[in-house]
């Protein structure tokens, strides 16, 4: 058993899953829902979710500073650091993180595509500073369409079409890119220093009203597994092994019909994590701890389809009782959850995807029948 510390904006997943192979688990987290303190054996978290308070906004009140300052106060009682989304291992000991320990040339995503545009199919990015130098490089090209994004940054948050980026636009590390029409997938990868294996592809769930998701190209969950294409499997583990990467990582890629285009690599545990261990029956920190090891597990083939779906608060809620079959991220009862913000995560399962999205979408009605409307 080993002393771990999960950090990030979200360590629920990860932290319950180090918690069933037996560690002592530390978690610094931003929600800090309530699934997560039963997984945590010491806790400390940005949000102070407390009955009849608001839960805020997370755009505005997110502080990494203040995620590594927890994180510091646990550094010299754990053994290991888990990294999720959100933190950058390079703001913590070397010696102690379990996973990539450099990852600034893939997290910015204007490195990332110098580094990936003369060996794989990327659209078209320029990085800019204004508006007006936005408009001229659009305006030189026929027929393509273009979005403004942030080079740093997860989730879809701040992506726009370029035609609705103004003058007054904010365009402060920001990035023009051409758009790609096609399905967003994702592949799963597992990687030793000299081999790299896709466990798990997966469909990704963008921009969904339903959900309450209210931003385009807003990321809110996955239907996993995608297609069997070993193109997908083959360009994920070739991403995977140019830019060095260990352990469990991610390539997000659009899927033409044609052509596969890589759009971005998360370098560390992806929104499929949950995904990935339903289907495949693995504890996802068990086999990313084993590969940064240099060992990669034998993964079974998928057992069952999974859908992950983020649910967003359509307006100003208070949480009502959320304790049932399906519903993790649980937030404390009676805490009121503001209009956009997210609220829980409903996880499925079915023999065919049909039916795993038939049962998602029942749980996301029982869910939202368990919010209350709060002036």
């Amino acid at each position: 058993m080993e002393n771990v510390l999960v950090v990030g904006i979200n360590t629920r997943p990860v932290a319950c899953s180090a918690k069933k192979m037996g560690n002592t688990v530390y978690s610094v987290d931003y929600f800090c829902t309530s699934d997560l303190v039963k997984c945590s054996d010491y806790l400390k978290c940005v949000l102070s979710q407390k009955p009849y308070e608001s839960c805020g906004n997370y755009a505005e009140n997110y502080d990494p500073e203040l995620i590594y300052k927890y994180s510091h106060e646990f550094i010299y009682e754990i053994d290991y650091i888990l990294c999720t989304s959100g933190v950058t291992p390079e703001n913590f000991p070397k010696s102690k993180i379990v996973g990539n320990k450099k990852i600034g040339h893939v997290d910015n995503k204007y490195k990332l595509y110098n580094s990936l545009k003369n060996k794989f199919k990327v659209p078209k990015t320029f990085q800019v500073q204004s508006y007006k130098e936005a408009a001229e490089i659009v305006n030189s090209f026929d027929n393509k369409q273009f979005i403004v994004k942030p080079a740093i940054g997860a989730g879809g948050k701040g992506i726009c079409w370029f035609e609705d980026a103004t003058e007054n636009s904010n365009f402060n590390n920001v990035l023009l890119q051409e758009f790609i029409e096609g399905e967003s997938i994702s592949a799963s990868v597992l990687s030793i220093s000299k081999e790299a294996k896709t466990i798990l592809t997966s469909k990704q769930i963008i921009g969904e009203t339903k959900l309450g998701q209210v931003d385009k190209f807003g990321y809110c969950g996955n239907i996993a597994p995608y297609k069997n294409d070993p193109r997908i499997n083959h360009l994920a583990e070739d991403v995977i092994m140019e830019l060095s990467l260990l352990g469990s990582n991610g390539v997000d890629m659009i899927d033409t019909g044609d052509d596969l285009y890589v759009i971005e690599v998360n370098p560390r545990f992806q929104g499929t994590f949950e995904c990935a261990e339903e289907v495949l029956g693995i504890n996802m920190v068990d086999a990313h701890c084993k590969a940064t090891k240099g060992t990669l597990i034998e993964v079974p083939s998928p057992s069952k389809y999974a859908v992950k779906m983020i649910v967003f608060a359509k307006k100003r809620s208070i949480a009502g009782n959320l304790d049932f079959d399906g519903v993790y991220d649980i937030p404390r009862k009676n805490v009121i959850i503001e209009k956009d913000e997210p609220a829980l995560t409903v996880i499925r399962t079915g023999e065919t995807p049909e039916s795993a999205i038939y049962e998602a979408q029942k749980t996301v009605k029982k869910a939202y029948k368990s919010f209350l409307s709060f002036p």
